[in-house]
């Protein structure tokens, strides 16, 4: 940059510089325009304008005349009140905005970074009734509603409640009325709408309920929470259902629903009605604000009556996705917590569950009933590990006989060969899938626990050793993101050495070394590691536990297991025709073997 550029640049900026100090406006000129502004929010607040205000004004208040002519007209003007009503569990804020909850906190509980916990936030939720009256659309939601009463407490068994009135006229109205009990997560609605049916048109007659919500983000792992999150129903006359978890989702419940769960990972917003919800309509969707969670969306038709006063009863719950929270309330509200399908399922509501919520009584730290929940639960699979390592200690001291009819019959002719190693295992008595089936019993229980602690609330906000919180990775390793990976969960690398320790371990002592499917064995670990690293840290410390206690009965039942003697005994099978009855595998594998046989007798 030469100089004459430089000298420039610094004329250009003095020249601004000045233009916008001589250009400001003056303290008096200031004032004017707070009091234009004063003003004009006063008409629109449906005040008495100020003697002075100008044609702006003047224009606000035509305005507001043409409001006061509308249905509700009075309703559409007013300042916000808010009622609070707190228990033990919850603070709920109800507005007279649409005379609808506001917000609620749930008390004793924090977001990942320590603020406090929002199930609905201030700005992010709407909730109303949507009718025509007078040939007008009507949503009670942008309507101010007059409260009748103020804050209260409770605690205990201890009740109160709060209504908001929304006038028509003085026959003609609509009534919220809230309650709330002590040491609850629920929140009464009772709705009145006495003489609403006068104003509607005969043949359009009805009302609809409409409730939206944008959920923010309470966990650490974004990217988890969201993939958990989503609407929950329950149909009256069938069971929970609900949208996509993964991708933005529409539904059209053919049938009548009993109640509509906005459900975040940890924490849900449920909706239950007395009254059966017909023509519902649920959406939900991702956002492209980070901070956002999903949308919900949820209408719904409520049944009209032909009498005077049409009275309508919901319940709000407000709490945590806890199993045993949320079964308590009944109506099947623990069917939104994952605990997988099939087997799994099975496992962890009749098995894992119970023994989990028995140890948690005794109040200890969550890593030590990991621990307890592990030991128990190896314990008794452990005749299953046992039988399995002997069925593969029985095939490892046959492997040399096998490989010797291999070299005798080769390979050209594979029904040979299997007839040969069927007749050794006939007369030594070894069953050749009998390493197999054990493990493949225990397989639904390991994969019950990938269900189970990625959706276990009593994990949320818990410390054990380095990690400060078991629901989540823990992350003491974080660098800019490469691939999508921004971390290194300590965890999982352990869990991950362990296996890797466990798969050499095998192979060293099955005679395995030299086969080419060892490798398997090794990048199996090595794939799982990129997978879980990202999954919470209580399930990877059950997994790194797991196979700690793998290995160590791998190298005790080692201990047990004497080649030379296992090989005596098949030997000595092989002379009593005693331990020669055919095994119900060995049966079907000598039918189908014949089959074959038959089979290619009648090509040739």
């Amino acid at each position: 940059m030469d100089r004459n550029t430089l000298i420039g640049l610094v004329l250009i900026f003095g020249i601004l510089a000045g233009s916008f100090y001589l250009m400001k406006p003056s303290e008096q000129e200031l004032k004017q325009e707070q009091k234009l502004q004063d003003s004009i929010k006063r008409a629109k607040d449906g005040l008495t304008p100020l003697a002075d205000t100008n044609k702006v004004v003047a224009a606000t208040a035509v305005d507001s005349s043409a409001v006061l002519g509308k249905p509700f007209g009075t309703a559409r003007l007013g300042e916000e009140q808010i009622v609070t009503l707190e228990n033990e569990k919850i603070i709920a804020k109800i507005s007279s905005k649409g005379g609808q909850v506001k917000s609620v906190e749930l008390k004793d509980e924090t977001n990942y970074d320590g603020k406090p916990l929002m199930v609905l936030d201030e700005n992010h939720n709407s909730f109303g009734l949507l009718f025509k009256a007078n040939g007008e659309n009507i949503n009670t939601s942008e309507l101010n509603f007059t409260p009748q009463g103020g804050n209260a407490t409770v605690t205990g068994e201890n009740a109160q409640s709060v209504s908001f009135r929304l006038n028509y006229s003085p026959t003609q109205y609509l009534e919220y009325t809230y309650s709330i009990k002590g040491n609850d997560y629920s929140l009464g609605l009772d709705v009145k709408a006495v003489g609403i049916q006068n104003l509607m048109d005969v043949k359009t007659r009805s009302i609809a309920l409409n409730w939206e919500s944008a959920l923010l983000q309470k966990e650490l792992n974004g990217k988890s929470e969201r993939e958990k999150s989503t609407i929950f129903y329950k149909e009256v006359a069938g069971g929970v259902d609900h949208l996509s978890e993964t991708s933005d989702d529409t539904e059209k419940p053919e049938n009548k629903l009993n109640w509509i769960a906005f459900k975040q990972h940890f924490f849900s917003a449920v909706l239950t009605s007395n009254q059966p919800l017909n023509n519902t309509e649920l959406a939900v969707s991702a956002d492209a604000a980070p901070y956002i969670v999903k949308r919900y969306k949820a209408s719904a038709d409520l049944e009209f009556a032909a009498q005077k006063d049409n009275q309508y009863s919901f319940n709000f719950f407000f709490g945590p996705n806890k199993y045993k929270v949320l079964k308590a309330h009944g109506n099947d509200f623990q069917q939104i917590i994952n605990m997988g399908w099939g087997p799994m399922g099975w496992i962890n509501k009749f098995i894992t569950v119970p023994i989990f919520d028995f140890l948690d009584g005794f109040a200890l730290s969550y890593g030590i009933i990991i621990l307890i929940l592990t030991i128990f639960l190896k314990g008794v699979l452990f005749p299953l590990t046992y039988k399995s390592y002997q069925s593969m200690a029985k095939m490892r001291v046959l492997k040399p006989q096998l490989d010797e009819i291999k070299e005798k019959v080769g390979e050209d002719n594979p029904m040979l060969l299997q007839q040969e190693q069927m007749k050794l295992y006939k007369q030594a008595g070894v069953n050749p899938l009998g390493g197999c089936l054990p493990l493949v019993l225990q397989m639904p229980f390991t994969l019950a626990f990938f269900f189970f602690f990625p959706n276990l609330f009593e994990l949320r906000g818990e410390s054990f050793l380095w990690i400060q919180d078991l629901s989540t990775y823990d992350a003491p390793i974080t660098f800019p993101a490469i691939f999508g990976i921004n971390h290194i969960s300590l965890m999982c690398v352990l869990m991950t050495l362990t296996t890797l320790l466990t798969t050499w371990y095998n192979n060293a002592t099955s005679g395995a070394a030299n086969n080419q499917m060892k490798y398997i064995g090794y990048i199996m670990p090595l794939i799982f590691f990129f997978v879980l690293n990202n999954f919470p840290a209580g399930l990877n410390y059950y997994y790194f536990l797991a196979a700690v206690f793998t290995f160590l009965t791998q190298v005790i039942i080692r201990q047990f297991l004497d080649d030379d003697k296992i090989l005596a005994k098949i030997e000595s099978n092989k002379k009593n025709p005693k331990v020669q009855k055919k095994s119900s595998f060995q049966q079907k594998m000598e039918e189908m073997m014949r089959q074959q046989q038959a089979t290619q007798q009648k090509k040739k």
